[in-house]
């Protein structure tokens, strides 16, 4: 026999969705709709109608359509719950509030301005106006042509606030009707883009637009119409409520991309980060990744996600091993393990009798002289030939680290490539510090001139130290430090290549030899470090030459840019942050290079 408990759940579920069905329909029409899965171009992006489209799986696939540069809105989301938690590292709820203008009720205002007059986009030079407004105001602007091609279509209206006596065009408004988009059983329509020149010198401007859009499309038959507003434009809602406009709860979902980022990165603190902190951070952040700031001075934060938490300096992390940063910290261990995987390495000889030394030079010539230990390139001068320079080099290395190494010198240029994940992201020639003469200026004048542009450039990282290493590379191409360079003459005052003293980039991820790419990539294997950056001397960077110099178990990530090296680094740490699409496209470029 069936219990009373039984026999009432059928009625409860009926009832429930019951409830839910009438209580939805105040916002979503529960006809039936003629058009399905409708995504609406309007220059900026599309107006994806989320009411139009059955399943969350279907409005996710349309919005990885969005185009670049362009801002895709999913609105009047059914269930944009669902959608985000399908796609959460993809999308966000925006911060935004809905508000709805009863048209039935809506009255026009009593007196029209005289200063200026509201009229439908009709020129060019209206499209072109529009955009600089939209620009001022840090909104996407649209393709002229869009306008120009939508003007009489019907869908998409634009309006114009037109200077009575000048004709400059002072604002802009965008409406969409429904009915003509979709066949709206509602009758709805919709306001967008409504941007006031930040110079128009009337009052009224905004109120005017909204009014003069709510009147045609109440002539046209619309029942209401919604606009879009963000949470905290406390002077937009002020104006909108009084017009008549009154909140409801439809929701609109965007895309996490570049101009969607301020909404949902949140308001950020700022620190006192280092840029090669500060570019993962930022990465980070975008990804809904939790950051805490330990140490800002000395670029200390931990990134946390999903339960995943990890502690970082900069690009060193938990990850990276303390036997394979050991590795990294002692040059000669380093030559070892990577000689010994292969990779190509210049002959090495740790300085203790003068006996030795003399005769090391006497087969290279030319030598290279390093601390064991040391990083940011201190303690290492390029280029000696006489025992006199080798000495005190080991002097100065000395002082960074009283074990000394002696390396042929291989003529060549610095190239830096960065393997994260045993992959390669970035290659980069790194060229020694210059300054070219004015003419005017002694030497001294010149390297602090440079110093200063290199250290506004990088945040205070990079700057071209007045050392002994600098007054011998200036002695070696003819001058003092007091001397005045013709103008025009280029002078080398460094001869290692390290960002810290001054050094410059110069990107060629896509013409480096792919020899030079597997033995960077054999060498990070071999010392098995996650992310690193190793150093090869090279003669021609697409030529497979080269020898192996050092590995760098905290390289500078911030200066590859424009290659993603902030985005591959979080892509290591935290895989699941990678967004379904970019994740799939990473898979097929690694299947079509293998």
């Amino acid at each position: 026999m069936s219990t009373d408990r039984e026999k009432s759940k059928p009625l409860g579920q009926h009832r429930l969705r019951r409830i839910r069905q009438e209580g939805m329909s105040t916002l979503y029409s529960s006809h039936k709709l003629t058009h399905q899965n409708v995504a609406l171009d309007c220059g900026w992006g599309r107006l994806i109608f989320g009411n139009t489209f059955e399943t969350p799986e279907d409005l996710i696939n349309e919005m990885r359509k969005e185009r670049p540069d362009q801002r895709d809105i999913a609105f009047y989301v059914r269930d944009p719950h669902v959608v985000l938690a399908q796609a959460p590292q993809e999308y966000f709820l925006d911060p935004s509030h809905t508000y709805r203008l009863d048209l039935s009720v809506y009255r026009p205002a009593r007196q029209r301005k005289t200063t200026f007059h509201i009229r439908r986009l009709s020129t060019q030079a209206d499209a072109d106006a529009i955009n600089i407004i939209l620009a001022e105001r840090g909104m996407v602007t649209v393709p002229p042509e869009f306008f120009w091609s939508h003007r009489d279509a019907g869908t998409v209206t634009m309006l114009v606030a037109e200077d009575a006596q000048t004709g400059e065009i002072l604002g802009s408004v965008m409406g969409v009707d429904h009915a003509k988009a979709f066949d709206d059983p509602d009758k709805g329509s919709s306001l967008w883009c409504l941007a006031v020149s930040p110079s128009a010198p009337h009052a009224g401007l905004g109120e005017s637009l909204v009014r003069r859009l709510a009147e045609q499309f109440k002539a046209r038959g619309a029942s209401f119409m919604d606009l879009s507003v963000l949470h905290n434009n406390e002077q937009a809602i002020a104006l909108y409520e009084k017009l008549g406009f009154r909140r409801v709860n439809v929701f609109a979902v965007k895309r996490k991309n570049e101009i969607n980022e301020k909404l949902f990165v949140g308001e950020q603190t700022e620190t006192e980060l280092n840029p090669y902190a500060k570019i993962i951070v930022n990465e980070a952040l975008r990804r809904g990744i939790h950051v805490e700031v330990n140490d800002a001075a000395n670029g200390f934060f931990r990134l946390s996600h999903g339960g995943r938490s990890v502690r970082c300096r900069e690009s060193l992390t938990d990850l990276t091993s303390a036997v394979a940063m050991s590795i990294c910290d002692d040059k000669r261990m380093t030559r070892n393990v990577v000689e010994a995987a292969g990779v190509r390495v210049p002959e090495q000889l740790e300085y203790s009798d003068d006996e030795a030394l003399k005769a090391f030079l006497e087969k290279h010539q030319q030598l290279v002289v390093k601390p064991a230990r040391g990083e940011q390139g201190k303690g290492i001068s390029v280029g000696l030939t006489k025992p006199a320079e080798v000495h005190e080099a080991i002097e100065r290395a000395a002082q960074v680290c009283e074990d000394v190494l002696l390396e042929e010198c291989y003529q060549g240029h610095d190239l830096r490539l960065v393997v994260i994940d045993d992959k390669l992201v970035a290659a980069a020639l790194r060229l020694p510090a210059r300054v070219i003469g004015d003419g005017r200026s002694t030497v001294e004048q010149l390297i602090e001139k440079q110093s200063r542009r290199r250290s506004a450039a990088t945040g205070g990282e990079s700057v071209i130290p007045k050392d002994a290493e600098t007054e011998r590379c200036v002695a070696l191409a003819g001058y003092e430090m007091d001397a005045i360079p013709e103008a025009g003459v280029e002078l080398m005052v460094r001869k290692t290549a390290n960002l810290h003293t001054g050094g410059t980039i110069v990107d060629v991820t896509e013409e480096v030899h792919p020899q030079l790419v597997y033995a960077a990539i054999q060498a990070a294997k071999a010392i098995d470090i996650p992310v690193t950056g190793i150093d090869f001397m090279v003669k021609d960077h697409r030529q497979p030459d080269y020898v192996f110099i050092e590995a760098n178990e905290r390289p500078g990530l911030a200066n590859h840019e424009p290659q993603p090296t902030a985005e591959r680094f979080i892509d290591l740490l935290f895989p699941r942050s990678m967004p379904a699409s970019a994740r799939q496209e990473l898979q097929n470029r690694e299947t079509n290079s293998t």
